[in-house]
């Protein structure tokens, strides 16, 4: 598993661990945190290699999957690190894609709903092309992710091996840096703090956000699906990030006040999936409400950062 000490990286080993497989693990730590992982490195099951999937690398162990999650996926991590970014969707993701097809091993790409860019319909299903802006600030991530998306289906057409894509939406919950400016967190932050919880925009742009636990059951469907296709991966409950903050407010008896400020270019205004493909091929059914999401998350985020 390539970025497995990431937020979803080491959510999913954990989860394949408690299951028995062996899994290995490589990460540069750019973005990652070795602290998400430190407690599987005891179990014999478990090997970490610090190693960047853009370098080429030999792996001499039986491999049944390559799960693919390297990028710099945060807004921060994304900025400050643009050319890597764009390095690990594509030459990261032919080195995994020739790792997967040496040991004939199946092949899982971790897309994203930002392939979609600033969608001009909604909800979004696997066929929507996307309206997005190849020159823009967020266009580093957007299009590793759409590269990362073309490779793998080249690989399966050319070379014939078997590779499944999920497009992640916005998913939250434990793990996450509280730092990389990703909006859950930094509402909640800013509201454990009595600060005020900074909106960017009127509020009204909407998203669907995914409790990680939801989001990891689509993976696992994804990774283990008979057949290669793509498949959204989220939550269809959509808010506007004004009710996200008076939310997070609400769960943490905050006294912070929301302020607005000019929202960034390229910001999309709506984000919601259309899950009837997961639910039909995958029997895909997320069960967490918002609420009960962000009361682990806070609950975590107060333990960890307070």
């Amino acid at each position: 598993m390539t970025g497995g000490s990431g937020f979803i990286g080491s959510h999913l080993v954990e989860k394949l661990l408690e299951s028995s497989n062996n899994v290995i693990v490589l990460d540069n730590l750019i973005t990652g945190n070795k602290k998400n992982i430190d407690k599987f490195m005891d179990n014999i099951n478990f090997k970490f290699i610090e190693h960047d999937i853009q370098d080429s690398l030999y792996i001499d162990e039986n491999l049944d999957y390559i799960v693919h999650l390297a990028s710099c996926a945060s807004p921060k991590a994304y900025s400050q690190y643009p050319i890597n970014t764009l390095k690990s969707g594509s030459i990261g993701t032919i080195n995994a894609l020739g790792i997967a097809r040496k040991h004939n091993a199946k092949f899982f790409l971790a897309s994203t709903s930002e392939v979609y860019g600033d969608p001009q319909v909604s909800p979004q299903d696997e066929n929507y092309w996307g309206n997005v802006n190849t020159l823009g600030p967020r266009s580093m991530y957007d299009e590793s992710k759409r590269f990362a998306e073309s490779a793998t289906k080249a690989y399966i057409t050319t070379h014939g091996i078997h590779a499944n894509i999920a497009r992640i939406f916005n998913t939250y919950g434990p793990n996450m840096q509280i730092d990389d400016g990703r909006v859950v967190t930094n509402f909640i932050y800013q509201a454990i703090k009595n600060e005020d919880i900074t909106i960017y925009g009127n509020g009204n742009q909407t998203r669907s956000f995914s409790f990680i636990e939801d989001t990891l059951d689509g993976l696992l469907k994804v990774i283990n699906y008979e057949n290669s296709d793509v498949f959204n991966i989220g939550s269809e409950n959509e808010i506007t990030i004004k009710h996200l903050a008076e939310t997070v407010i609400s769960l943490t008896n905050s006294n912070s006040k929301i302020v607005y400020k000019d929202i960034p270019e390229d910001d999309p205004k709506q984000r919601k999936p259309d899950l009837t493909k997961a639910k039909e091929k995958l029997n895909y059914v997320p069960r967490y409400s918002l609420e009960d999401g962000l009361k682990i998350t806070i609950e975590w985020i107060i333990k960890t950062y307070k």
